[in-house]
């Protein structure tokens, strides 16, 4: 794997230097979100429990920290322990200088530990503090737990993937948290705003998993009110155009292929030599095609399946039709289109040289992101952040063979 090699340049500045983010969160959603903060020059500080920190550091490919290495990039850590008092009033502390913090513990958790939104507010009152839970502070499930799984479950993803013969199907990867972790960053930015420019103070962002990723699955009630219908799951399909769907080729390729406008479908169907098709009743708009899209499948099917993988594609890129190639990571690592447009970067790594991982996104043109630091050992940084807080290095001692730090 050949990727264009980055540098840590701690002297790096982003758009968002001088914001300072306090991650109380664990695993994914809230990672997610302070990510985009940090790529961006915020100084995102994560408040690790002791002993183990923060769990996302134990999801690991070989015994690599894999997720830790790249969710964590450009951020510090210090740990606590919020068991002990001693450790919150080091929290509180810290709160005073936040401008965000980010927490993700069930309704109700971080009252009983004495530094909910009031405290927290009293301490800093322009303090932004997002709540990230599985599905928000109110109704009557708030008081569950609310894992990304269940979250995918009950927002109508799962029932809308895979195939209607067969039992739905869950995505292979924590969706509902990385899409919530998205628009937490965006609700933030939006706090900070409206408390820079309209002279706004603190306030609370309640932030479910479940609200975001219903948000992305199309106008599922507004469908459902007019036509009164669940729609059947249709596997790679689709319930709403035709042609859609993923086709093998003969030698073993797969090519995800969409006709959504009308023009499309009728180029593809002259392409593969079925002009007729574009005057039958049958397929002549996509009304027609989605009522009759596994005879539509079957045709296109047949003359994907008839070549190889490049014999499509070539065709495809040549006549303008809308299909490109299913791939997996391995053939992901060798494409060019990554490569020249440094989708994945090489950054250096203690434990393994140099280490792969997505680059810095969007692109901006003025004011990038900037990798300024590997993702930290777990309270690295202690002595930085809590001697910046007034704590002198014999205090700091004290604190950490009593396992407070």
């Amino acid at each position: 794997m050949d990727f264009a090699r980055k540098s840590f340049d701690p002297n790096a500045k982003g758009p968002l230097e001088g914001i300072r983010v306090l991650d109380m969160t664990r695993l994914v959603a809230g990672n997610m979100m302070t990510l985009q903060l940090a790529d961006f020059g915020a100084e995102v500080i994560k408040l690790e429990m002791l002993p183990k920190g923060d769990p996302l550091r134990a999801w690991n490919a070989n015994g690599v920290q894999t997720n830790w290495k790249v969710y964590g990039r450009n951020k510090k850590s210090v740990s606590l322990n919020f068991r002990e008092k001693e450790g919150l009033e080091l929290l509180l502390k810290l709160v005073q200088s936040a401008d965000v913090f980010v927490e993700n513990m069930k309704p109700g958790r971080i009252e009983e530990m004495g530094i909910g939104p009031e405290i927290l507010l009293e301490r800093n009152p322009d303090l932004i503090i997002a709540r990230v839970t599985g599905f928000g502070q109110t109704g009557p499930y708030s008081s569950q737990g609310g894992f990304g799984t269940v979250v995918e479950a009950m927002s109508g993803f799962a029932a809308m993937n895979g195939f209607a013969d067969r039992v739905p199907v869950l995505p292979p990867l924590a969706l509902a948290d990385m899409i919530a972790g998205l628009y937490g960053a965006m609700a933030i930015m939006i706090a900070l705003r409206e408390k820079e420019v309209n002279g706004g103070t603190g306030q609370v962002i309640d932030l479910s998993l479940l609200e975001p990723i219903f948000s992305i699955l199309g106008p599922q009630a507004a469908s459902y009110k007019v036509t009164g219908e669940v729609p059947e799951r249709a596997g790679s399909g689709s319930n709403t155009t035709s042609p859609r769907n993923a086709y093998a080729t003969n030698d073993g390729g797969y090519v995800a292929l969409s006709g959504s406008i009308q023009t499309m479908a009728e180029r593809l169907f002259r392409v593969i030599g079925r002009d007729d098709m574009n005057s039958d009743p049958k397929f002549i708009n996509n009304a027609a095609r989605v009522a009759h899209r596994s005879e539509v499948d079957e045709i296109v099917g047949n003359w994907i399946g008839n070549r190889t993988l490049d014999e499509v594609l070539e065709v495809f890129r040549r006549e303008g039709i809308t299909g490109g190639p299913i791939y997996n990571i391995s053939q992901i690592v060798k494409d060019p289109h990554f490569k020249e447009r440094e989708i994945i970067v090489d950054l250096p790594d203690e434990e393994m040289g140099h280490i792969p991982m997505h680059n810095v996104f969007p692109k901006l043109s003025n004011t990038p992101g900037t990798f300024r630091r590997a993702a930290p050992d777990l309270g690295q940084d202690n002595e930085e952040i809590f001697g910046n807080a007034g704590i002198d290095a014999n205090t700091l001692a004290n604190l950490k063979s009593r396992g407070i730090i």
